[in-house]
């Protein structure tokens, strides 16, 4: 049995269900798209505020490590001023400290007695490091004659422990703004002892130096090591 054609109703009802299954398709497929489009956006966004986030917190930890720095360098900048202060106040005491020694050497120089005995220690010590047959002695010119004596009494008994035996002269050249005490030349002028108490404080300030320190100071945990 041959179909027979559809009448102007039928085809209007084919037609809608094709344009309601058309627009039903567009619609889903829109909504597909739509989902698809919120989600790229969502994803990019949270990128974004990612991406942003880490800037800022990068700038944040740039100049917090920026203000630490600038601490550090303050605070080390006033603990080295500090530092400087206490270590000029310490150098101060002790150029008072080694001051009131040369006021105290000078003020011994004129106890003729105990001065007498040192400058006849003093040569004797010196005839003693030269062992020459001929010694200039030099001294302030006020000395001369104490000089003079304190060496006779150092030649005789260099003789007796030496064996050999030295003959001196006494020159008044040293420097009067000196302390006291003398120097010794050898006879060809080549080889000079300083037994000067200017002399002997200095080396007595370099070596007790670190024992002064201790004891004014305390010891320093900066220095493992006291020469």
């Amino acid at each position: 049995m041959a179909s027979r054609p559809l009448n102007d109703d039928e085809v209007l009802s084919e037609m809608n269900k094709m344009v309601a299954f058309i627009k039903q398709e567009a619609m889903e497929k829109a909504r597909e798209i739509k989902v698809k489009a919120d989600e790229e956006f969502a994803i990019e966004k949270a990128k974004l505020v990612k991406q942003e986030q880490q800037a800022i917190d990068a700038q944040y930890e740039k100049k917090r490590k920026g203000v630490e720095t600038a601490q550090k360098i303050a605070q080390s900048n006033l603990t080295n001023k500090s530092r400087l202060r206490i270590l000029h106040k310490r150098e101060e005491q002790l150029q008072e400290l080694f001051a009131a020694a040369r006021e105290e050497i000078s003020n011994f120089a004129q106890d003729e007695g105990r001065y007498s005995q040192f400058l006849e220690g003093a040569v004797l010590q010196g005839y003693l490091q030269l062992m020459e047959p001929k010694v200039t002695l030099i001294a302030r010119p006020a000395d001369v004659e104490l000089v003079r004596e304190a060496a006779a009494a150092a030649t005789e008994t260099y003789g007796q422990l030496s064996g050999q035996r030295v003959s001196f002269d006494v020159s008044g050249t040293l420097e009067e703004s000196s302390a006291g005490g003398i120097k010794l030349a050898s006879g060809n002028k080549r080889i000079t002892i300083d037994n000067t108490l200017d002399e002997r404080l200095r080396l007595l300030e370099d070596k007790m130096l670190p024992e002064i320190r201790v004891d004014l100071f305390g010891p320093n945990s900066n220095r493992k090591f006291y020469t």
